[in-house]
């Protein structure tokens, strides 16, 4: 990787904890949601998708600032994926569907737009402009399928004891179990489409790094 790759990593690994840092804040002085006291309710920050995929993108972008010939381990180069593509799907997600809910004003905005719109901007184009390349293939895009699953698990079996899910589309108090389990399909197909689509870019791309150099 490149230094001006490596910088871009590292910005946005800062980027990263800025927002996650924020919305901690945030939450720790607020008073609405469903925990009302602390330590809780800024630990159940973390059960949010969106704070996880920030997380998986920062500590990614930081070892490629820092230690960038970790990149080819099958572990690391899952990870990887991971980041670029849970980023992604908060992102899209969020505009598409969660944005119209939401009514912030202050650092809850400024954390907000940090973390589902300037991250993911940031994580998609640093994979595309620096990569590295030829990290991708499918079995590492096996690997990165249970990321997703794990948390959809914990999600549903931690509603199921608690009663809070971090996202409309997976209350199963309100949908019950089988709208909530196609709406996480529809998700799958997309994290599945942007997993082909990652992998093909990928390969097309390494292709042409090593005819060109």
């Amino acid at each position: 990787m490149t230094m001006t790759g490596r910088s871009w990593a590292g910005a946005t690994a800062l980027l990263v904890a800025v927002g996650v840092v924020v919305q901690l804040f945030v939450t720790a002085n607020g008073n609405e949601g469903f925990f009302k006291d602390n330590p809780e309710r800024v630990l159940n920050v973390f059960a949010f998708f969106t704070i996880q995929s920030n997380l998986l993108l920062g500590a990614t972008t930081l070892l490629l600032a820092l230690q960038p010939e970790r990149r080819q381990s099958t572990l690391f180069r899952t990870l990887r994926l991971n980041g670029v593509l849970c980023i992604a799907v908060t992102g899209i997600v969020y505009h598409l569907v969660l944005a119209p809910l939401d009514d912030l004003s202050g650092w809850a905005a400024v954390a907000n737009f940090l973390l589902h719109t300037a991250t993911p901007v940031a994580g998609v184009l640093g994979w595309l402009l620096f990569g590295p390349r030829g990290q991708t293939n499918p079995r590492i895009v096996a690997w990165s399928i249970v990321f997703p699953l794990l948390w959809l698990v914990f999600t549903l079996i931690r509603g199921a004891f608690v009663g809070f899910y971090p996202y409309p589309f997976v209350d199963v108090t309100e949908h019950g179990y089988p709208r909530v389990l196609l709406n996480c399909l529809l998700v799958a197909v997309l994290f599945l489409a942007l997993a082909a689509g990652a992998t093909f870019l990928d390969n097309r791309l390494y292709r042409k790094t090593i005819v060109e150099g």
